[in-house]
């Protein structure tokens, strides 16, 4: 016999297993407009290639795929002249958010940030978050200074409201936590991938609003341990490898 305890938490494993499933077929959907358009074909001829209608493919392109069978992913990889591993592999973010690239890009805010004086933790659980608690990419302290940082990484940004709103979000429930006499900012980096870039040069203003602190000020907080953190959020990029934190120039063209 299920017991009530044992129903709500089945419930809450099956929602969390549908929120993932809808999240990796919009990653798997963006990648595969990128591979299609990098191979220079309309929804119409990769769904001819395919097997499947231009209505289809329009279905996938967009998020719809949830629901699509394995066959159907691996005929349209084939339409583009790839293997379907080959095209998982290829399709950049296409993984769960914390894969390797992600991973990487959390390394990289660890090493620049030990110099400049802080303490960093990886994965930071904001405890007491409700019963699935919300965690933070990276979590950086200074106490010497009184000063919190936190970190949010995207490495493919498919809602960018949805990003401004969690780093918030998560800034305002660590104010909360450490209370008064500690300066707690948030810092969104990005992933500078040509989809990325194009994307927030498109809404670069409304980025610019929302992060207003010098992406220039931000990197020598991290890296300078004299160096004050910015009071405001602030946004930088890193290159494509995982290798390098970079200053962005947010609303100019």
């Amino acid at each position: 016999m299920t017991t009530p305890s044992r129903r709500r938490s089945l419930t809450a494993a099956l929602r969390a297993g549908r929120e993932r499933v809808a999240y990796l077929a919009r990653r798997l959907g963006t990648a595969l407009k990128e591979q299609r358009l990098a191979a220079r074909l309309t929804q119409q001829q990769l769904g001819d290639r395919a097997g499947v209608s231009q209505r289809e493919i329009s279905r996938l392109e967009t998020g719809g795929g949830a629901n699509a069978k394995l066959e159907t992913w691996a005929a349209c990889a084939s339409g583009i002249g790839l293997q379907l591993a080959a095209f998982l592999e290829l399709a950049a973010g296409a993984d769960l958010p914390r894969d390797m690239e992600h991973l990487r890009r959390q390394n990289l805010v660890i090493v620049t940030a030990t110099p400049g004086g802080w303490g960093a933790d990886p994965e930071w659980l904001l405890s007491g978050d409700g019963p699935r608690p919300r965690s933070i990419d990276v979590f950086l302290k200074r106490a010497v200074r009184r000063e919190a940082a936190v970190v949010e990484i995207w490495d493919l940004i498919l809602d960018g409201g949805h990003a401004m709103r969690s780093l918030e979000a998560k800034v305002l429930a660590v104010r909360e936590r450490l209370g008064q006499g500690w300066e707690v900012q948030g810092l969104l980096v990005v992933r500078a991938t040509r989809r990325n870039r194009r994307l927030i040069r498109e809404l670069g203003a409304l980025f610019a609003a929302r992060y207003p602190a010098s992406s220039q000020a931000w990197l020598r907080a991290l890296a300078g341990p004299t160096q004050p953190m910015p009071t405001g959020s602030g946004f930088a990029w890193t290159d494509v490898r995982g290798e390098r934190l970079f200053a962005a120039r947010l609303g100019q063209r």
